[in-house]
């Protein structure tokens, strides 16, 4: 696990929790233990609240990971600190705190690689950039394969990740029932598992620590967070960007930047740029806490199920999206009954286990299951959409090029596959074989 508090000594770092300048921390055992009685009425709060300006330079549209972290390197990365992130309820309560948190990077194409893999590298050193512990572990992440064609797929995935430097290659049956003991690998299943593509450096993080260390660490440099402030509409003059109507006033600006899930249409909508775009919901569901006993994240696309086990012992299982088009974030008794199903396939000694919840978030779905990212034919206008069920992965390294894009009024090169123009051209970046269930 890697965690960070700013240090970049490890034995300062760990004198430095018990001493500072000779005395006690403030935040010793006994410290914590007293602000928890006192219900946390003297903790500084990790972000400030400011009356809306009439006015700032860019205005984000979307409080989660890829709205925050667009705002933050905004800030550090390009010095622009006129910056307002707004949302229309709490920061982190849309897709990015309704996932299940896996990081990878063993993608299918040669751009999704280079791309993820960037994130990847962002996350594992954002605890010490951002000062605060996002709780990065690295697993290692299995791909099963049931079927010959899956397992072509699987190789042709590890040679397009060596080609990119990413650490992934197939290993056999022996191989994956040495990782993870509790898998049914024998032949005489229903569902035999032929090999796996096994990517090392994947692994989990705590979604919601990576959604406050961003908003902590914008709010350090200046950034506005509005909680709560639901835009009902996007002004346009001769072509570009004048203002953000919401529903606490109007807010003239000159750059708007659309990262919102599930209803990025909408939003584009309003400012008359139209998007190829579905809306589904992805349910998921978690145990009750048990001993530690799954290390790696185990996906399996054939099942369209995927596992992992939390630092607190809760198994996370999710699926693919639901075979409908909907707004609906209500959990259904059929993905808890297929769910289930799929997961004793692969794991029958799981069957005793308790399922404690389950919850759904909205998925925008493109046609070649890859993002859009860019500026638009709106001047002023961007967008970073389109995330499927992937987004969460991608958060760091969106904020950086997408702040990187409206500061230079460039597009970075590590998201130029991504145009929402690539439709109308016909030059699709095809995910679906690494993307549809590949958490």
């Amino acid at each position: 696990m890697v965690i960070g508090n700013g240090s970049t000594n490890g034995q300062s770092r760990k004198n430095g929790n018990r001493r500072r300048n000779g005395k006690p921390s403030k935040y010793s055992a006994f410290s914590l233990l007293r602000h928890g009685l006192s219900q946390g009425a003297d903790w500084p709060r990790a972000w400030r609240e400011h009356p809306i300006r009439a006015s700032y330079d860019v205005v984000i549209i979307g409080g989660g990971v890829h709205g925050l972290a667009t705002a933050y390197y905004l800030a550090k990365n390009h010095g622009i600190t006129n910056v307002a992130v707004l949302d229309k309820g709490y920061l982190g309560g849309g897709g990015s705190g309704r996932n299940t948190a896996i990081l990878r990077s063993n993608y299918l194409t040669p751009e999704g690689v280079r791309f993820y893999d960037r994130s990847m590298q962002l996350y594992e050193h954002l605890a010490a950039d951002l000062n605060f512990n996002v709780m990065f572990s690295r697993r290692g992440h299995l791909t099963l394969a049931h079927n010959d064609s899956s397992l072509r797929t699987m190789r042709w995935r590890a040679e397009v990740n060596k080609q990119q430097g990413v650490d992934s290659d197939v290993i056999d049956p022996n191989e994956i029932a040495k990782l993870v003991p509790y898998l049914e690998t024998s032949p005489n299943t229903r569902y035999p598992i032929l090999g796996a593509l096994y990517h090392p450096p994947g692994g989990i993080i705590r979604h919601d620590a990576v959604v406050w260390g961003y908003a902590r660490g914008a709010d350090a440099n200046g950034v506005h967070l509005h909680q709560n402030t639901e835009v009902t509409g996007i002004d346009v003059a001769d072509g570009r960007v004048t203002g953000v109507r919401t529903r606490r006033g109007r807010i003239a600006t000159g750059a708007v930047v659309n990262c919102t899930a599930g209803w990025s249409t909408i939003i584009s909508d309003m400012a008359g740029v139209s998007m190829p775009v579905t809306t589904s919901p992805l349910q998921a569901a978690v145990t009750e806490p048990v001993r530690p006993f799954l290390d790696t994240v185990v996906v399996s696309g054939t099942l369209h199920v995927y596992v992992s086990q939390t630092d607190r012992g809760e198994l996370v299982f999710g699926a693919s999206v639901d075979p409908f088009t909907s707004y609906s974030m209500r959990g259904s008794l059929e993905f808890v009954e297929g769910l289930a199903g799929h997961v004793l396939e692969l794991m029958p000694a799981l069957s005793k286990m308790r399922l404690l919840r389950q919850w759904a978030g909205l998925c925008d779905m493109t046609p070649d299951y890859s993002p859009i990212m860019g500026p638009t034919e709106v001047d002023g206008f961007y967008v970073d959409v389109g995330w499927g069920t992937y987004g969460f992965k991608a958060g760091p390294v969106s904020g950086e090029a997408m702040a990187e894009c409206v500061a230079t009024k460039r597009t970075p090169e590590i998201i130029a596959a991504f145009p929402l123009s690539r439709f109308d051209a016909g030059e699709l970046v095809g995910e679906k074989g690494a993307a549809a269930v590949g958490h």
